[in-house]
């Protein structure tokens, strides 16, 4: 990856030899390992055993949980805050979970769609869950920095399963509760993508 780097830099007109640049291509190799390290996680290992069996069917909400990503398309940094929740059958993941399966598939070359309807199959597979809401408000680099150069637009996507998607009452208090913190402008139409500017 390293010789790469050094070939793309002189490509771009550098001198890969200048001081500067000298171990620009070992930091870049090392921090594109890491910003994709998701491809190599085991969602079983990750989320440890930590599911539990409770006598509990209430909404567990987990907001504001920040994810970093990058674009599939032009290798460029999106980032955000991401809103699960779910309604339990039988079974709860641990708290600190959440956040955990957020980052392995953030932590892959993405969409934020995609991204977004990751997070939930992975929940809604691994306890079976009544229901599972997934929003994600996304900053994207490759629409600030270049294309439109809208610097003040962000994305909002969301995954509506089971009765989140079926019953409008459910879906509606979930998205309440998220725009009390945030102020996002999000549909209750499942499924639906807006971009706020």
């Amino acid at each position: 990856m390293e010789d790469l780097i050094r070939q793309l830099l002189a490509e771009l007109g550098e001198d890969p030899t200048r001081e500067g640049l000298l171990r620009t291509p070992h930091r870049v190799a090392q921090s594109l390992s890491f910003l994709t390290s998701g491809y190599s996680a085991d969602i079983d290992e990750v989320l440890n055993g930590a599911l539990f069996t409770v006598d509990y069917n209430e909404m567990v909400i987990v907001k504001d949980i920040d994810f970093y990503s990058l674009c599939e398309h032009h290798l460029l940094p999106f980032f955000g805050k991401c809103h699960v929740a779910y309604i339990p059958r039988t079974r709860v993941i641990g708290l600190s979970k959440i956040p955990r399966v957020v980052d392995v598939f953030a932590r892959r070359l993405q969409i934020q769609e995609r991204l977004t309807n990751q997070i939930a199959e992975t929940i809604r597979e691994k306890i079976d869950p009544l229901g599972v809401a997934v929003v994600c408000e996304g900053t994207h680099l490759c629409m600030s920095m270049r294309g439109v150069e809208k610097q003040n637009s962000f994305a909002v996507t969301s995954a509506m399963l089971g009765v989140f998607r079926d019953n409008a009452r459910t879906r509606m208090e979930f998205l309440e509760l998220i725009r009390h913190r945030t102020g996002a402008v999000v549909s209750d139409t499942p499924g639906l993508a807006c971009i706020g500017d």
